[in-house]
């Protein structure tokens, strides 16, 4: 398994396990493009045997220079229950200087266990903290019909991030 920064080839790809997943809200291609050409830093992508099977998008917003947002966390079934979630969440993280990340950041809503999971052990990992708060709310959706999504927040990670 090979875990690296995606490169634009790879958009159509990403696209497409979001489109054959059930739990991951769709995007159009030009998104995943987009992340791939201008987010790469800030993105990784597993591949096997010349494939895609997982993803981690994310970026750094601008009013928390020191966080990484993570957007979205996919791997392909084939993939699953093999830690390859985490594994690119730690590949991700360990590709930033180690003074400019203090956060590694989420936006979970409250059923989502398997998220939940993986940044619990994320932070487990880190030997940070994790902790949860209100961030969209189901009427910030408008018409869309979304549940709410509450800010996870992993961190503070230090300039040595330990993992065990």
């Amino acid at each position: 398994m090979n875990i690296r920064k995606p490169r634009v080839e790879d958009g159509a790809q990403l696209r497409q396990l979001v489109a054959n997943s059930e739990e991951i809200d769709d995007n159009s291609c030009y998104l995943y493009l987009l992340l791939c050409q201008d987010f790469a830093d800030t993105c990784v992508v597993a591949e096997l045997d010349g494939l895609i099977v997982g993803f981690v998008t994310g970026y750094t917003p601008p009013t928390r220079p020191t966080s990484l947002f993570v957007w979205q966390v996919v791997v392909a079934p084939e993939a699953r229950r093999q830690g390859l979630a985490r594994r690119m969440l730690e590949a991700l993280i360990a590709q930033f200087p180690g003074e400019k990340l203090e956060w590694v950041e989420a936006t979970i809503t409250p059923d989502n266990q398997p998220s939940r999971r993986l940044f619990d052990a994320l932070a487990r990992s880190m030997h940070a903290e994790i902790g949860f708060t209100p961030y969209f709310l189901a009427e910030h959706f408008g018409t869309f019909a979304h549940d709410p999504e509450e800010l996870c927040r992993v961190g503070p990670i230090g300039p040595n991030r330990e993992r065990s």
